[in-house]
């Protein structure tokens, strides 16, 4: 059993690794625009969505119990309408402890207005997402119809890049950055492009191993480029020097040798950081999940607690229980029970 802890006190939960919350990760929708074939979200979002006082009371919740930061995700998070109401109503939480709020889009619905506005909402840093410098391969990762398809959302992403750039969130300090996700076969001759975009641009770009999230993608370990292959490439060009992975954080990351920016490598299957993994995932229908790998439907169910008659220290108790029963590492073990079922929850639904 847990060791109970008196959070009226203000004391931080561990889990049963010793593992602190310190990292909110709130899905506002399971839809997307696009359908990426290593996510394949659901065309339509599943029954009972949060409402945004419900989230809001999630994230005061989640801040009392010691997360500083909150990351605002989907499905794609552009489509939720009260995007900017949720931004505005936790502004208050940063007297609380909450420090930083993120979003992650694939960035084809961010005009320089609702860039603008988001700033102006409150968020500190956005992630945008683009697997490919070409039509044919965002075409391809994108699971769009054709190359001209693709050329659209190339374009729709670049210029979403400059719109975030020109709104405040600038990439000298980290409040834009660029994510890949690198698949074998498919789109793993982009690591060059992007890398020379990215350099470019002074953008940060992030390249995250193809991980077997959900059931729908087809995941198979020879898809896989490793961290180590995916910098050896890029170093042959461009040298890079090591800076390394902050605690708790997700990324390990490299320096250019001549000076053009920062590279960021996400290496959940070659080289796992469950050991301080300090993120709590709560998808848009309220149930709280401990692992992206989780099995579908394992999740806590936090509506219940979110009711008027239920106060918000039942709510903050029942997440802190949550937490210290939490002792997952499934990409520690890749290949142990839960691998083996086969089962887990969808990325789009889990907020990835």
């Amino acid at each position: 059993m847990a060791p109970s802890v008196d959070h009226r006190a203000g004391l931080q939960p561990l889990d049963l690794r010793g593992r602190p919350l310190g990292v909110l990760r709130l899905s506002l929708t399971a839809r997307c625009n696009l359908a990426c074939p290593y996510c394949l979200p659901d065309d339509q979002e599943p029954g009972g969505l949060l409402t945004l006082e419900q989230r809001r009371t999630v994230v005061q919740a989640a801040v009392a119990l010691g997360a500083h930061s909150l990351r605002l995700t989907g499905g794609e998070p552009l489509l939720h309408p009260e995007l900017e109401a949720l931004l505005e109503a936790v502004q208050p939480l940063r007297e609380q402890g909450l420090r930083d709020i993120a979003l992650t889009s694939n960035g084809t619905l961010l005009s320089a207005s609702r860039a603008r506005a988001l700033r102006q909402a409150g968020l500190d840093r956005i992630t945008l997402s683009l697997d490919g410098a070409d039509g044919p391969s965002v075409a391809r990762m994108a699971g769009l119809a054709d190359a001209r398809a693709g050329e659209r959302t190339l374009a729709a992403v670049l210029a979403a890049i400059e719109h975030a750039r020109n709104a405040g969130f600038d990439p000298a300090t980290g409040a834009l950055k660029l994510n890949a996700v690198i698949q074998r076969g498919r789109n793993d001759d982009q690591l060059l492009p992007l890398a020379e975009l990215c350099r470019e641009q002074r953008l940060e770009l992030r390249l995250i191993e193809y991980m077997d999230v959900g059931n729908r993608n087809g995941w198979s370990p020879s898809d896989v480029v490793s961290a180590a292959e995916m910098l050896e490439r890029i170093h042959r060009p461009w040298p890079l020097e090591p800076l390394g992975r902050p605690l708790h954080g997700t990324a390990n990351r490299w320096r250019y040798r001549d000076g053009s920016g920062q590279l960021a490598v996400v290496a959940s299957v070659s080289e796992p950081f469950c050991g301080d993994c300090n993120r709590l995932r709560i998808t848009a229908d309220g149930l709280a999940y401990a692992c992206l790998f989780a099995a579908p439907g394992s999740g806590v169910d936090l509506r219940p607690w979110l009711q008027p008659d239920r106060s918000f220290e039942e709510l903050q108790i029942a997440l802190a229980d949550l937490w210290q029963r939490r002792s997952d590492r499934y990409s520690e073990e890749r290949g142990g029970p839960l691998a083996a079922t086969g089962v887990h929850a969808e990325m789009a639904y889990l907020g990835g």
